[in-house]
Parts: C-alpha cells; structure tokens; sequence
C-alpha cells in the first residue's frame, strides 16, 4: 500500500529559511548563501520523507515566497514595471514582484483560500507575452534525483492558476482569464517535456479552485487544459489533487473524466462529503490519493477511525490503487513536534505536526497493506481516548454563559450615527483624522528584552521599565508626526493571538510551532484545546500606562474572537462557533474594562473574518452570522461616547461588504492599497456605508516609502466615493516588520497628504 504527501513546510524546525530570507534582503549574505540554506532545508525534507517510507514524494513546494508567485514567474508573466528584459527570472525580479522595490509597489497579496497562508495574485491580461522563464521545477526534480530521491514535482494547475489571477491595470475588469489558456499551455508543455526527460515518472497538478462553486464555462476549462495536455503527458502517471473542501458533485465528474489523468486526491477531513461520490462512482482502474491525515490542524490522527474509512474505500477502487496522503500540504500546520520539550506531556500526545503526520500516513498504508504496527495504534488510541476524558478541556460555567449568548444579537442600542456625533464632541478630532493600525517595529533589542524575560534572565521590574520607555518612545514620535489618534507599539506583544491566548484559559503555546504566514512571516499558532475565559485584565495596565504619556486618544489594542479562533489551531471536538462565543466573552470582558479605565477609542481587529468564510456559498451565511455575532458580543455593553473600531486586511472584501457594515463598528480600518484599491468599487457601485472607515493609503509589506503626493492621491480617490466626516487617513496594516528608517518617513508623508486635503476641502466650502 503507496503512501503520498501533497506538500510540507519549508520554513525549516527552526525558521532557517526565514532568517536566510531577511539576511539576504538587508544585504547581510549573498545569493548562493540563501541558495545554500534552501538546498540544506530541501534535502533534510526529501531524506525525512524517504526514511518514512513516504512513496510519493512531492518536489517543487519549496518556494521563496508562494508557489503561485512560482508559476508566474515560471511563465513569465512578469508585469512591466518590473523592467524584466527576458531570460531566467532571477531573485531580483522575483522579490520584487512579492515585496516591491524603491521605485514600484508590490504586486496584490491576498489569502490562499480560507487560509492565513498568502500569495501574490498575478496580473495578467491580453498583451502578456508568456515565456518559459523559471526552471525551478525540473531543477528541484533534478536536485532530489541526485539525492537518490525519485520525487513527484508539483505544478499549479493551469486552469487554477488563471482563476486565481486578476485583469492587470489597464484591462477591462470583465476581461476573461480563461482566455489565455491557449497561451500558458505551451510553458506547461516544454516543463512537462523537461521533467519526462529528467526521468520523472508522476506529476502532481494542484487544482484547488475544483472544490469552489464553478459555473459550466470554467469546468469546461479543465476539461479543455488536460485534452490539450494529455499527449505532452503521455508515458507520465498524472496525479490531479484537490483540497480544502468539499468538491460539488459537478466538478467531480468532470474531473473524474479529464483525459490523461491516472489519479485524482481529494482533502477527506473538510471534505467528508466528497466520501458519497467516491462511494458512488468512481473511475474504474484509476488511483485515489485519500487525504485522510488533517494538513490544517496538529491534532493526532484517530487512525481507528481513518483506517476504516481506507478499508471501506479499497473495496471501492482496489488495494493496488488506493494511496493513502495528507488532506492538503503540510505548509499549513507546524513542523516537528520533537522541538517541543516544554509542552505539557498530556497536551502533547493529542498532537502531531507535519513530521508525525508523514510517519502517521505511513502507518495507516503499512497497516491497509497487512503489518499494522500494534503499538502504534495502541498508543494513537489512549491519546484519543485521553483527550475526550481529561478534565482540563470542559468547564461548565463557560459553556452554559456561551450556550446564553444564543438568545440576542447583542447590538448597541444606539445607530452608528448617533454615536460618531457623541464621540466627536468626547474626541474633537479633525477631518481626515490620522491613526496607524496598533504595531510599531519590533526592533533587536526589543524582541530580546521578551526573550530574557520568558527565560527569567531579568526581572518583572525591569522588563517593566523596557516596555515603559518603548511605548513612551512610539507615544512621542507620533506626537511629533502629529498622528491624531494614537497606538501604544505593542512592544509587549511578539504575536497579536499568542499574547491574548497566553492569557486566556483553555490554551497551549509552542516553542518552535511556526507557520509560513508569506515570505519570511512566520506565525506560532495557539492551541485551543479546551473552553476558553478570561481569569484576569490582558490589556489594562499597558493601554493605561500609554494614555496617561499623552493627551490625545489613545487606542486600546485588542484581537476580535473571530481572528483569535481563525489563527489558532482549533479544537476539532466542538463546532467552531461554540468556541468562537466563548472567546467573545473573554473579549466582552476586556473591552469593559479597558472603558472603565478610560480608554474611549478601543481597537478590536477582526483581521482574519474575511479568511474564514467557506469555500462554498451554501455555507456562508451562516458562518457570517455567527462571526458577525461574535464580533457583536464583544463591545454591546459600552458607552455611546466609547468609539469601538475594528480592522481587516489582506483578503477580498467586496463579496461580505454587508456582513461588514452588519458588524456595526464605529470605525473600520480596512487594507486597500495593495489590493489596487478593489475594495472602493464596492462605493462606486452604490453601497452606502455611514460608520468610520479608513482604507489604507500605502502598503506596509513593502519596504517602499510613499510620497506625500502619492498618499494624496489615494484619499482623493477615496473622497471621490465616500463622504469626509466618516473618513481615517492610515496604513494597510501594522508596523511589526517594518523598520523605523521606513515608518518614519512614510508616517510623515501620511501625515502631511492627510493636512493639504484638509487644507484643500476648507478652502473648498
């Protein structure tokens, strides 16, 4: 019995590509250095997989960035302003189409699917010239050859890849990507040509837009892709892998029907329904890569439970041609569980990360095949069975104030309108009122003062008296830029989820738990393993300490339930929305004493609503209403006069602009900038929003400082749409990975665009 694997984290168990990555872009190591590291990382991962007993090997999920940047750059669809002259795309074009460079702006980055994992979304239209400009693909198959190591490479699929771009500047917004499939087919042609000669005997095309809702011209697509395909992949074994949900019962016939295709990988765990169409039809003589081993989430696998589904299936499709895999790659969940030596021993034998969950796919084909390792089993089922016994995951008092909840939709009971009035006479802000969104640079020195402080190398006293002149120093250069509404930075904070689920009940930490977020961003997502509260204030002292260093209104900085629960890896014996109401209570509870204290601006970042709508439109409302609620819940209880404001970034929001207005935030500061400011054609097109909104004026993932005319320009645009008393001048995002050498100026400029229209509107009445 085979065994597969569709992708694996390649960050490193100690983020080492992520420190090559940065190293080279501040110009501290070369090329071949960064080249080195990704090689080292690459081959650890090949040998790890070989040594399991792993059959189907993937090659080519190494990215320096995200493997649809990869494809675009393996077909050269580079956009102008690149000044790319033709030839193989090197890591200066590459980087600069992911992070920007001084003279142009990064290409859209947007999330991959209903993931906090991101990709730059390519841009392409009727006059892009493709070329064959990246080899990476057949270099990587040809780098784990050489390691002994026979690999299936990995392509994003074509029809995919078009869905997942956008009309460049300049093409009609109805321009029709599928249009240009006759062009990128011939790149797929000569790679697959490449990889046959190399000796590749497998390939794997990702085609997640499968399992979306697609009308009947885009499923034609695929159809159409592969018959133009399948003679270039003759003498190959051709392995189309879905994932991430359910695939309709429409697309699943098509794609069971493509031309030339010898096996098709279906996400299992989100995906239970897709079990009833296997059951039903399945095509004779094919191979089915069941991903059965969750690739989202670090819980071990109830591998009880997943070998009887394999049994069930092999009586389907045939023992030799069933393959045992993860439900997508493993990009999305942590690395190696061995890192953890400080997890709590109990916690931990529930878990398992990408390197237990390639020995665990490995034991369910060894034991599918007749040598089922007794003790294995044996320890996965006392884990099972100790997780749903264990005292520390139940308390009755939170469950039965959740369960409560139910009753209300806990609105203010006054309009917005009403309330934005009581706040300007609290506040007496000026038009156009300017705000960053809550983080400032985490600099060396202050990650470092964190990191002696968890070790206990110095004292709460002085840990304290670091944090204090950090904020004191954030609190004085915004007075000096003239920002209208403050942050505090911060600093106390590495990550915005980790620090409130360090305070919270019901969660676990991580030593070296990261995950890929984009380029060299890693996030450490929390465990919520049990029912969530809140034992004590999180935020009080900190927000309370920086608005007595200032007179102006001093933002309170709290992460929303909705964004806590979508970046945490979330227990999987609830619904997701029992738990999701039990953290808007821990954040009820905050938000009335952050007020009590006198905060009267208070921030509840909802960064992440938009990333955890389902994939298919029959489930989304009612996804919507309970993260909508929740977000409700979370300050229904405060005053007229306290301004509740929210934010959102990085994610398509015209499709949920009502869901947003439904949150009824006094203020949303929403990232806009990147995007090509998408998210103000929802205004154009007639929807009229009366709360505060502030879409960012320059993108905060880029390196790139805007000019003060730039910035301008952008708030015109916005005023051109949106009246002025509603509208906040700020960035895309927070500040953390930037340096103070770049947020300076680019706050100055803000500041200054934000006075001359000030100036331009008076002068206008």
């Amino acid at each position: 019995m085979a065994s597969h694997v569709v992708g694996y984290p390649r960050m490193g168990p100690k983020r080492e590509l992520k420190f090559a990555l940065e190293s080279f872009w501040d110009g501290k190591s070369s090329a071949e250095d960064l080249q080195k590291v990704s090689a080292d990382l690459r081959s650890s991962i090949w040998k790890q997989m070989a040594d399991a007993g792993i059959k189907y090997i993937p090659s080519n999920t190494f990215a320096y960035y995200d493997q649809v940047l990869d494809t675009t750059a393996m077909l050269g669809a580079v956009p102008p302003r690149y000044g790319w002259k033709g030839g193989e795309i090197g890591f200066d074009v590459y980087f600069s189409m992911a992070r920007g460079n001084p003279s142009v702006p990064a290409m859209e980055m947007t999330k991959w699917f209903d993931t906090n994992y991101h990709y730059i979304v390519p841009e392409l239209g009727p006059d892009v010239k493709f070329s064959y400009a990246s080899h990476k693909a057949v270099n990587e198959y040809k780098e784990a050859k050489a390691l002994g190591v026979n690999t299936v490479p990995v392509l994003v699929g074509p029809v995919s890849y078009l869905l997942l771009s956008k009309p460049a500047k300049g093409v009609d917004k109805n321009f029709s990507l599928l249009s240009l499939l006759g062009k990128i087919l011939p790149i797929y042609k000569e790679v697959i040509s490449e990889l046959k000669v190399a000796g590749a005997s497998w390939i794997q095309f990702d085609e997640p837009t499968l399992v979306m809702d697609l009308d009947s011209r885009k499923l034609q697509a695929f159809t159409e892709a592969y018959a133009q395909l399948e003679s270039s992949l003759s003498g190959l074994n051709v392995l189309i892998e879905t994932y991430f949900a359910d695939i309709p019962a429409g697309a699943y016939k098509v794609l069971t029907s493509l031309k030339g295709v010898t096996g098709f990988g279906f996400d299992l765990v989100r995906g239970t329904k897709t079990l009833d169409l296997i059951k039903g039809a399945f095509p004779k003589g094919k191979y089915l890569f069941a991903g059965v081993v969750d690739g989202r989430n670090i819980w071990a696998n109830d591998l009880a439970a997943s070998l009887s589904t394999l049994n069930a299936l092999e009586g389907i499709v045939g023992k030799d041609k069933l393959v045992v895999s993860t439900s997508c790659s493993l990009l999305h969940t942590a690395v190696d569980l061995v890192n953890e030596t400080k997890l709590d021993k109990e916690i931990k034998s529930w878990l398992a990360f990408a390197a237990q969950k390639v020995v665990e796919v490995n034991m369910l084909a060894k034991a599918l095949a007749g040598h089922k390792d007794e003790a294995f089993f044996s320890a996965n089922a006392a884990a099972q069975a100790s997780r749903k016994t264990s005292p520390r995951v139940t308390n009755q008092a939170v469950q039965k104030a959740a369960a409560a909840l139910k009753g209300s939709d806990h609105r203010r009971a006054t309009n917005v309108s009403a309330r934005l009035d009581a706040q300007q006479k609290k506040l007496n802000l000026p038009i156009l009122p300017t705000t960053t969104i809550g983080s400032f640079p985490q600099t060396v020195e202050l990650r470092r003062v964190r990191r002696e402080y968890k070790a206990k190398k110095i004292s709460e006293d002085a840990y304290v008296k670091a944090i204090k002149e950090e904020i004191n120093k954030v609190v004085k250069l915004q007075e000096e830029l003239d920002i209208d509404v403050l942050v505090h930075g911060e600093p106390e904070r590495n990550d915005m989820v980790e620090y409130f689920g360090e305070q919270l009940s019901g969660f676990a930490f991580t030593v070296n738990g990261w995950v890929q977020s984009y380029g060299s961003r890693c996030v450490k997502p929390p465990i919520i393993y049990g029912d969530v509260s809140r034992p004590e204030p999180m935020t009080v002292f900190w927000s309370s300490t920086a608005q007595s260093m200032t007179a102006r209104p001093m933002k309170g900085m709290l992460t929303g339930p909705v964004t806590i629960l979508n970046w945490s890896f979330v227990r999987n014996d609830q619904p997701r929305f029992e738990t999701c109401y039990q953290i808007a209570l821990a954040i009820k509870h905050e938000v009335e004493d952050l007020e009590k204290a006198g905060i009267n601006v208070i921030q509840i970042d909802e960064a992440a609503l938009r990333e955890g709508l389902p994939l298919r439109k029959s489930e989304q409302s009612f996804y919507l209403e309970w993260a909508v609620h929740s977000f409700r819940i979370t300050n229904c209880g405060v005053k007229d006069t306290t301004q509740i404001h929210t934010h959102m970034c990085y994610s398509h929001f015209n499709d949920i602009i009502h869901s947003i207005i439904d949150m009824d935030a006094d203020v949303i500061t929403i990232e806009n900038s990147r995007s090509d400011e998408k998210l103000l054609s929802v205004f154009r097109e007639g929807v009229k929003y009366g709360a505060g909104i502030g879409p960012g004026v320059y993108d905060i993932h880029s390196p790139r400082i805007p000019s003060t005319e730039e910035i301008a320009d952008r708030i015109n645009k916005m005023l051109a749409v949106l009246e002025m008393n509603i509208l906040w001048v700020n960035p895309d995002c927070g500040l953390k990975t930037r340096k103070y050498t770049e947020v300076k100026p680019a706050l100055k400029n803000m500041v200054a665009a934000a006075k001359v229209l000030r100036t331009q509107l008076a002068s206008a009445k």
